[in-house]
Formats: structure tokens, C-alpha cells, sequence
């Protein structure tokens, strides 16, 4: 089986017998839902796969087509024109060298359409463009703009320069109002909602199709496609680790499924991850490690978000399309960029809830977000590993005695006078631990600070500072947590630990189990 891995043109997946996942049941009908659209998905989810088999469609490229759904839906196969610029390649420009590049992007059709000498800017060289492409051929102009706001999210903090790139944008992309007579087909692919950069303040006649449930699966795959397409590959990787094809299937969903963009919606595995998986015959971190997101933590940083506050928020739809220069709140980032996804929809009171899809995304995060709690990564990598063992054997006081010694390599903050601080540090390790964890959980008598539950066991855990943790043990009796979680249905340990504001470590802890 040959994997497209960084392949996103559709005529060498087709050409070349590269796998491929057929969404053109999809494509055609999204072909003919209106004139102008947008989408939104994360990165390395097919975007630009679907522009360049979009591209394919319009320019009539029947034979590629053979044995997809689209060869019976399509009778005419009409060859258009077609312009298509991948807007990916004009990131961390400079004015100057943003109009540079939209140049060299319009120089390469006006090799086949011609230029009129009084054609000066980029927008007036667009429109003679689209015009030309309409009268030489007799056909109206498809245009296809994928990551259309890749120039501005980059500098979406920095006011003056976006503001400088933005109208430069605008004034590129202003001929798709003006040329509506010749054009057929506008589609538009990025993060942010469109009317959110004000850059189409004229065309207000935009369709945006990111949540709507049948396109739902359009980009990613789905379980069903898993299981049919990718079957003997399941079986491969099984053969190869060893395992039942099952718990092949049950690895795969942990790590890679989870998206969902919409409120009906099928279970989306990442495709770029899968794909690597299938072709290394391993699970591993592949999405999260395709794009270093220094930008992200640094964000989390500014908004000052703590590990446990991205997962399982709240939000009406509006929320989705939240301004990147403006926003108040790093959650709109998080979704767009596939850091969190739909996990609930509630149809009375429209509110979604976004979780973090899946243990890759999760793993990555926390991997990243360790670098704020400690001064030795590597070591930290390698004490968890140490951690999970002793875990798995409910070896608390050999995990605690490890856990001691890696809380020496945690810097000194002054967010170190507070539970909090180490109620996030004992969040992110758990997590990399690959284990449930939750803080705040409510009971009828108040709240637990921490519930750790592993296939065998539910750990309440509570923390004090300069206090003892025979109190915090106490606390847990005086307000009768364990009956909050009696139908788990597992038996309960609870743990009591105390922290010393001197010397920034756990001084002791009390385990009791129910």
C-alpha cells in the first residue's frame, strides 16, 4: 500500500496509485451548494488535498475520476478555468514581500492568459486575470484560495503590521466582488472565519460550511473508511506488534479519533497521523510533532490558562468565530487550530462542549507544557516513564518517594505558595501518565481537589501547603468524598498530601484505602 504522506495533489495520489480516500460524493455536492464558501479545519487535516481535487473537478480531468463516486454523479465534466493559490507560502512576509509573492502567484497564469500593461497592482492583475480566463475560454473562472489568512495569523498580536497586511489582502482579494459575473466557483479554505478579518467587507455573500453536519466528514477519516479502506492495513500492523486487530483498532481510536466539527457528527480520526501510523506500523506522535507549537504555549501563557482549564469548556457558536487580533480568550484558538474539538452539543441552550480530542493532542500538550514546571525536561520524560510503573502496580509510596525527587528540578515561582500551582503540575504528569484525571470535582459537601482514576483503581487526592497531610486526609472524611464516587464502581484510595512552602516539595503524604 503506497501512503500519500505529504502528497496533497490529487492527480499524483490518482496517477501514481497512492491510497486515497474517496470524498467525491462530498466534493460534488459541495461543488454545487453555492458560489462562494469557506472552510475551516485544522492543519494537515486535507485541506489542500480537497483544493487540488476540487481543481481537478472543474478543469473536467474525467479520467482521475474513474471508480470515485463522483463518476456517476457528474454527466457534463465542463473544463473551466481554474485559479488556485495556496496563500500558505506568503507567511511571515513583510508588506514589500507579500506583494512580491502575490506577484509571482499571478505571473504564473498570466503566462497563460496574457497581462495588460496597465495592470500595476496585484488586485488589478487578479481582476484582468479572471476577465481574460473568462473571454479566451468562454467558460466562467473558478478560483480556489487555500489558507487564505495564512499571512496574518502569524502577526495577529502586532496591530500595526496587521493592519498593513491586511489591506493588502483585501485589496488582493477585492475582484471577487467586482468579477462576479465571471466567476462560476469561489472556495476559500483557513483558520480564521473570513468576516472576522474584515477582508471581504464587500462580499458579504460568503457560505460558511465549517459546521455544517454534511460536511462533516469532508476532510479527515472516518470510522467507517477506517475499517473498510484501511482493513488490511489493521491487520498488517496487528501482525507486525503482535496484537489482535482489535486492540490494533482500540490504539488507533485512543490516539488518533475524537474530531468532531460540527454538532452531528461522525467520529474524525486525523489523517496525517493515521497515515504515518499505517506506513511505520506504530503508534506514535505524528500531527502534534509536524508542527512545533511554540506559538500556542506561548499564548496559553499570555491568556494565563492552566493545563486543567482546556479541557471540557463551554461555548455558544459565535465563540468558534472569535477574532484572532481581538480575542479575549485562547479557547477559539485552541479549536481552530485542532487542540480541542466538539464533544457535546446541547440543542436548548446551543451550548457546545469542547474537549481535547484525543491522546496525542493530549500528550503533546502536556509534554510542552511540563517545560513550565520543570528545569530538566529530559529527566521529567524519564521520571514519568519511572512514575507509570509504579503506578500500574499501586506503588504509591515508591511513587511518591520518585515524584519527591522529581519536584526537585521544579523551578522556583512564587506560584509555588499556592495549591493551584501544584494542583496544574500533578494534572500534566497524570496526564502524560496516560490516566484520567479531573480537579474540582464537585461533591454534595464541596469539592475533591484531584480524581486520578486508572483501570483498577479511583484515587481522591488532596492537597495542603505547610499544613499535614494526615488534615488533608481528614478532609476527605469530613466531607465524605468517596460517596460521591461510589458508583465507579472501583475500589477508592485516598490521599492526602502536604507541600512545604520552603522547600518547594511534597513534605508528606497519607494513603488510606476505603
Amino acid at each position: 500500500m503506497k501512503y500519500p504522506i505529504g502528497i496533497q495533489t490529487f492527480k499524483k495520489i490518482r496517477k501514481d496509485n497512492f491510497i486515497y480516500v474517496d470524498k467525491t460524493e462530498l466534493i460534488y455536492k459541495l461543488a454545487h451548494e453555492s458560489q462562494y464558501l469557506f472552510l475551516s479545519r485544522p492543519r494537515r487535516f486535507g485541506k489542500s488535498l480537497l483544493l487540488s481535487t476540487l481543481e481537478s473537478y472543474f478543469k473536467g480531468e474525467k479520467e482521475l475520476f474513474k471508480g470515485l463516486a463522483i463518476e456517476k454523479l457528474e454527466t457534463e465534466w465542463i473544463q473551466r478555468p481554474v485559479l488556485h493559490f495556496d496563500m500558505s507560502t506568503a507567511k511571515h512576509k513583510s508588506v514589500s514581500e507579500l506583494g512580491e509573492e502575490l506577484g509571482i502567484k499571478l505571473s504564473e497564469y498570466e503566462k497563460l492568459y496574457g497581462k495588460e500593461e496597465e495592470e500595476k497592482l496585484p488586485n488589478q492583475r487578479l481582476a484582468g486575470l479572471i476577465k481574460r480566463a473568462y473571454q479566451q475560454t468562454g467558460q466562467q473562472v473558478v478560483v480556489l484560495i487555500d489558507e487564505y489568512d495564512a499571512p496574518l495569523l502569524d502577526v495577529a498580536y502586532n496591530q500595526e503590521v496587521f493592519e498593513e497586511l491586511r489591506y493588502t489582502m483585501r485589496n488582493f482579494y477585492s475582484p471577487l466582488k467586482a468579477c462576479d459575473p465571471y466567476l462560476h466557483f469561489v472556495f476559500l479554505t483557513g483558520i480564521t472565519k473570513f468576516s472576522q478579518l474584515s477582508i471581504f467587507s464587500e462580499l458579504n455573500n460568503i457560505r460558511n460550511v465549517s459546521m455544517l453536519p454534511k460536511y462533516a466528514a469532508i476532510c479527515g477519516i472516518t470510522e467507517d473508511e477506517l475499517k473498510t479502506v484501511f482493513a488490511e492495513d489493521i491487520e498488517e500492523m496487528a501482525a507486525n506488534l503482535s496484537i489482535s486487530t482489535e486492540s490494533v483498532f482500540k490504539e488507533l481510536k485512543h490516539n488518533y479519533d475524537g474530531y468532531h466539527f460540527s454538532e452531528i457528527s461522525p467520529d474524525i480520526y486525523n489523517p496525517f497521523s493515521l497515515l504515518n501510523a499505517f506506513a511505520d506500523r506504530k503508534v506514535d506522535a505524528y500531527w502534534f510533532a509536524s508542527g512545533t507549537p511554540t506559538y500556542l504555549i506561548e499564548m496559553l501563557n499570555k491568556f494565563n490558562v492552566s493545563p486543567e482549564e482546556i479541557d471540557n469548556q463551554e461555548a455558544t457558536a459565535d465563540y468558534f468565530d472569535a477574532p484572532m487580533h481581538t480575542m479575549t480568550s485562547i479557547m477559539p484558538l485552541l479549536y481552530q487550530s485542532g487542540y480541542i474539538t466538539i464533544k457535546d452539543y446541547e440543542p436548548i441552550t446551543g451550548l457546545y462542549t469542547l474537549s481535547i480530542p484525543n491522546n496525542e493532542v493530549r500528550i503533546g500538550l502536556m509534554k510542552n507544557l511540563l517545560n513550565n514546571y520543570v528545569k530538566q525536561p529530559q529527566i521529567a520524560s524519564t521520571t514519568v516513564a519511572k512514575l507509570y510503573t509504579k503506578l500500574l502496580k499501586d506503588d504509591l509510596d515508591e511513587f511518591f518517594n520518585l515524584l519527591k525527587t522529581f519536584l526537585g528540578t521544579v523551578p522556583y515561582t512564587e506560584n509555588t505558595q499556592y495549591e493551584g500551582h501544584y494542583q496544574s503540575l500533578f494534572y500534566v504528569i497524570f496526564s502524560l501518565l496516560g490516566q484520567y484525571v479531573d480537579i474540582e470535582i464537585r461533591t454534595p459537601q464541596g469539592r475533591v481537589d484531584m480524581v486520578l482514576r486508572t483501570t483498577t483503581r479511583l484515587y481522591l487526592i488532596e492537597f495542603k501547603i505547610d499544613a499535614s497531610s494526615e488534615k488533608a486526609l481528614q478532609q476527605i472524611d469530613l466531607k465524605q468524598y468517596p460517596e460521591r464516587f461510589a458508583l465507579a464502581g472501583l475500589p477508592i484510595t485516598k490521599v492526602g498530601v502536604n507541600f512545604s512552602s520552603k522547600t518547594k516539595n511534597i513534605e508528606s503524604w497519607e494513603i488510606t484505602n476505603k
